[in-house]
């Protein structure tokens, strides 16, 4: 019998023995058998099944699956399985569970969504879910404002921020998101043919460089809340009904904004497709959830805040709002930091790639368009309808050659 007492990457035959060794979810005698199921950046993701029942492990390698640039500590499994169990006890019915963390063999075995669907997946097949806005605010706001110094002792959260310090990943952000789409030192950008001197424009303006940089240093030093860290629509599993937000391991202690900023941007990418093939119904719908998920959050952060606050200096109403404000406000610049990152830098999202010729390329305009005024204008951004309005502005003027 394998004992897994010393590091090495599993394949097929060795997670289905795992498994069965470290798992007490199968009859002694059943046959398992292991499929890879993971196309994830970082980590190894597969499912184990003995034809009824089955399981997710994930393993972390030593260099991320993207590029082999990026060496890793496979501490990252242990900070993903931590923040989901935080995240489980803050909003149970939205993350899976977690069964077993591993710290030898770098992996964790938790409960596997098969019944759910990723949401990138299904939106780039026009679905539309009326229940999104009400669950994704939920997750955001139980999760960020009560991981923060406005609820915890401030002892205990710096406890919790000393366990998440995670600088390997939380560095290749500040790489791909906030450094590299606009220097491209690396030389790991690529611009699509026919969008390549207006994209250039756009990221040669050095007030946007001058901005970027405060959003940056935000990214480095604010540390508000736990964040999830990497919040798009191909990390939340989905139904009509129900929702799972998964793969944390780039949790961390940092500025609210970005997770939820995250969210709106790659729902602009899926507005800019869904503009692209003449969807209506769904652009409606995400436009309108946008501006949902602004005011919603908003609306329950002021609820836990009124009812937990435990900072005597911070139940003032006026500190409420402004501290609330800024959340808004930094949302909106990580928004526009997001859509031009996928635009321009190494990650891409299939929203954009799989739209064809012309089209392609006025949705790419559309999402640069949006991201600069998110960036440049974020100190205007305050309610859901700023940026409903901001998504509708670019769409009219998508067209127009200058940035």
């Amino acid at each position: 019998m394998e004992k897994f007492d010393t590091y090495f990457l599993m394949g097929l035959e060795d997670v289905a023995r795992y498994a069965r060794e470290k798992l007490d979810l199968f009859a002694p005698d059943a046959e398992l058998t292991a499929s890879e199921i993971g196309d994830g950046n970082l980590n190894y993701v597969f499912r184990v099944t003995d034809g009824e029942r089955s399981v997710i492990i994930k393993q972390a390698g030593h260099t991320a699956r993207i590029s082999e640039d990026f060496k890793l500590s496979t501490d990252r499994i242990r900070i993903e399985a931590e923040a989901l169990k935080i995240e489980g006890n803050l909003v149970p019915a939205l993350v899976p569970e977690v069964y077993l963390f591993d710290p030898v063999m770098g992996c964790c075995a938790m409960e596997d969504l098969k019944r759910f669907a990723i949401m990138r997946g299904t939106l780039l097949e026009g679905a539309v879910y009326p229940h999104f806005a009400e669950q994704i605010t939920t997750f955001l706001a139980e999760t960020l404002i009560r991981t923060s110094d406005v609820v915890l002792s401030h002892r205990d959260k710096k406890q919790m921020q000393a366990s998440f310090t995670n600088p390997e990943l939380c560095e290749i952000t500040e790489d791909l998101v906030y450094t590299e789409p606009f220097y491209d030192n690396f030389k790991r950008n690529s611009l699509t043919p026919g969008n390549e001197e207006w994209t250039t424009r756009l990221l040669d303006d050095e007030a946007l460089r001058v901005e970027i940089a405060k959003l940056k240093f935000d990214f480095m030093t604010r540390a508000q809340a736990l964040l999830h860290g990497d919040l798009h629509t191909g990390s939340i599993f989905i139904t009509a009904e129900e929702l799972r937000v998964i793969d944390p391991e780039f949790a961390f202690y940092g500025p609210m904004g970005y997770d939820i900023g995250n969210v709106i941007a790659n729902l602009t990418f899926a507005f800019a497709r869904a503009t692209a093939n003449g969807d209506e119904a769904q652009a409606r719908w995400i436009e309108e959830t946008i501006g949902q998920i602004v005011d919603l959050f908003k609306e329950k952060a002021v609820r836990i805040w009124n009812k937990d606050v435990t900072e005597m200096t911070a139940k003032p109403a006026a500190f409420r709002d402004w501290y609330l404000s800024e959340v808004i406000r930094d949302t909106a610049g990580v928004a526009g930091l997001e859509l031009i990152r996928r635009i321009v830098g190494l990650a891409k999202v299939a929203d954009i790639t799989t739209i064809d010729g012309e089209a392609r390329l006025r949705a790419e305009r559309l999402c640069l368009k949006a991201a600069k005024r998110l960036i440049m204008e974020r100190d205007h951004f305050e309610n859901g309808s700023d940026f409903r309005r901001n998504l509708n502005d670019a769409l009219q003027t998508m067209k127009e050659e200058t940035v």
